[in-house]
């Protein structure tokens, strides 16, 4: 079954640093786009950060300097490296991926930043 499964996040201090994962079970990942989404506690969920399949990496202002992406092919795993966190980076992340005109979502991911 094709899928996208995440891992990573947790509770962590302002100003420390998280890792998250998002593997694909199915889907040929090297091949497609990544995006990560977040979704704060009442809010929409808003578009983060980027991976195309040429490598080119794109970021939201609100986390520009502080977040990276990156692609392990052989693992099949995009991971988003999240640096000097940030009350207002509290959310529940989602990673996406669309394959054919269907977009594949994470099961998400909470991370909860404290101070």
């Amino acid at each position: 079954q094709a899928q996208l499964v995440q891992s990573g996040g947790g509770l962590v201090q302002a100003g420390g640093s998280l890792r998250l994962s998002c593997t694909a079970h199915g889907i040929d990942f090297r091949n497609n786009d990544v995006d990560w989404y977040r979704q704060a506690p009442g809010l929409q969920r808003e578009w983060v950060a980027g991976l195309t399949s040429f490598g080119t990496k794109d970021f939201a202002d609100s986390v520009s300097g502080r977040l990276t992406i990156a692609r392990d092919i052989d693992k099949e795993t995009v991971y988003l490296e999240m640096n000097s966190l940030k009350y207002e980076d509290t959310g529940v992340y989602y990673c996406t991926t669309m394959v054919r005109g269907y977009a594949y979502w994470g099961q998400g991911t909470q991370v909860t930043v404290f101070s």
